[in-house]
């Protein structure tokens, strides 16, 4: 039975989706059907095809009372919206469909997990977000909130630890046909933790352990967590709030966190061998993984940060996009991350400059250009005996407005750098990595669309994202140098087919 509150947000974004424009949105990255979006949920695989829910509100384009958006996808590049499948329309989640994941059933139907959110009046006047975990169960389309919610509340987390930080359920199914699931908890210390969850049927659900404990290490609470299992090792990905930096590898506010290493399926326990940042640029939170039917891990995560997410385009109907779909590997002990292959199948008109050789200045090459581009560079000292200071790549750039990613050779620092974007708020415009070059050498792989830029170096050992609402005549794409630098570019037009 669909309530009132879900068939409105259905029935307003079907009619107000037709006021955005093709045009006015990503070419190859998924934005909200209309309305505000945030976290990726359910990124899962059912019924044939690839199914992304999100945060949403559909009714403005700034956040408020959290529904499920809902779309569906063959290749994770081309996506048919579906009507909404949650609203906050039950006692226990009138303030908020939040964050979760989906799951296939034995029997076909899909189950879906979340976190719903009351707000309860305080003495004092204040208000505190009671969260409890809740299903949902459908057919890939519609959904029928579970009679017995919630199904996990505060008396299921440890004792001493929040219920007012208890989200964010990541449900997966075992080899034995029973259910796991982790979810973030404030811990009695004040900072998160990961708990993990067991179920046999997948409505009832108990505690098992928990698997991993911040300790004030990496931000205050912990948000969106993920497990899998990549290449031999197992990796917990999450997204801690108000961190600390730690030199170039952890900055200030909300990041995103990757740990890699081994789970004991007898404590349930996590042990940490490797941690990192997942991205190094700006925009880029919550992100979630999936494992395709060929076997990859590939992770989705909002391109979007929430200390910048006031920087938007005015009077859109629209906020909100994910990152382009990125396979997962280990290497060398890290995480790498690259573009999702089928990004591929977008590529056209090839443009390719070998060996070009200049210095102390600016240069431009024929059929460098664009704002819907996949450009491959490579840098090495031009001359042998001295390396370059800078180089830098400035693009969305017309006479007044760039965007850039630089690189120092010396100091082995890359930085991203939005300040002339055209942004008029005092907000975060520039981040820096710290990446391995060796005498000056570089890759580089650039992905532009219409409001963003992703960043991959060394074949995806580090990557940096951004956004920026650069007006779409600014396409020019240039080249600096500080010193003298041999390039090779490689460069595409990425188009999306209807």
């Amino acid at each position: 039975m669909i309530s009132q509150t879900l068939r409105d947000a259905r029935r307003y974004e079907e009619t107000y989706e037709k006021r955005i424009k093709k045009e006015d949105r990503p070419e190859f990255h998924f934005s909200s059907r209309v309305g505000w979006l945030n976290d990726p949920n359910g990124f899962s695989y059912y019924d044939g095809k690839y199914h992304l829910f999100y945060q949403y509100h559909p009714y403005d384009p700034y956040w408020g009372p959290m529904h499920w958006g809902h779309a569906v996808s063959e290749d994770l590049l081309h996506w048919e919206y579906l009507p909404a499948a949650l609203a906050p329309d039950q006692p226990y989640d009138r303030d908020g469909c939040f964050s979760g994941s989906a799951v296939e059933l034995p029997d076909g139907r899909q189950l879906l997990m979340y976190t719903g959110v009351l707000r309860v009046p305080q003495k004092d006047g204040g208000f505190v977000d009671e969260q409890t975990q809740c299903l949902a169960v459908g057919d890939g389309v519609d959904y029928e909130k579970f009679e017995k919610n919630p199904v996990l509340d505060v008396k299921d987390v440890p004792e001493g630890c929040s219920g007012a930080d208890f989200r964010d359920p990541k449900m997966f199914r075992n080899e034995d046909g029973t259910y796991s699931m982790v979810a973030v908890n404030r811990a009695a210390d004040g900072s998160g933790q990961i708990l993990l969850y067991h179920s046999e049927d997948g409505f009832e659900w108990k505690f098992q352990s928990v698997v991993a404990e911040n300790k004030h290490r990496f931000g205050v609470m912990w948000e969106c967590p993920d497990l899998f299992e990549l290449d031999g090792k197992d990796v917990i990905i999450c997204s801690p709030q108000d961190m600390l930096p730690e030199g170039f590898e952890y900055h200030n506010g909300n990041g995103t966190l990757c740990l890699i290493g081994k789970m004991d399926p007898e404590t349930g326990r996590f042990t940490e061998e490797h941690n990192q940042t997942i991205d190094y640029g700006i925009d880029f939170y919550a992100p979630q993984t999936i494992r395709t039917t060929d076997g990859r891990v590939v992770m989705l995560g909002w391109m979007q940060n929430w200390d910048t997410s006031r920087l938007q385009l005015p009077d859109t109907a629209w906020f909100g996009q994910m990152t382009v779909p990125r396979e997962l590997s280990i290497r060398n002990g890290r995480l790498y991350e690259t573009p999702i292959r089928e990004l591929e199948s977008l590529r056209c008109n090839p443009v390719k400059h070998e060996n070009v050789v200049f210095a102390d200045g600016v240069i431009s090459l024929d059929g460098i250009c664009g704002r819907r581009v996949d450009l491959e560079l490579e840098l090495e000292p031009g001359d042998p005996e001295k390396i370059y200071e800078k180089f830098a790549v400035r693009f969305a750039q017309d006479d007044t407005y760039h965007t850039a990613v630089s690189f120092r050779p010396h100091e082995s620092i890359a930085k991203v750098d939005r300040k002339f974007s055209g942004s008029r708020r005092a907000a975060i415009h520039q981040r820096r990595s710290l990446v391995n070059s060796e005498n000056g050498k570089l890759k580089l792989r650039l992905i532009l669309d219409r409001f963003s830029a992703e960043v991959f170096i060394n074949d995806g050992e580090q990557v940096m994202t951004i956004t920026m609402y650069t007006d779409q005549a600014a396409d020019r794409i240039s080249f600096y140098a500080d010193g003298c630098v041999k390039m090779n570019v490689m460069k595409y037009d990425l188009i999306t087919q209807e």
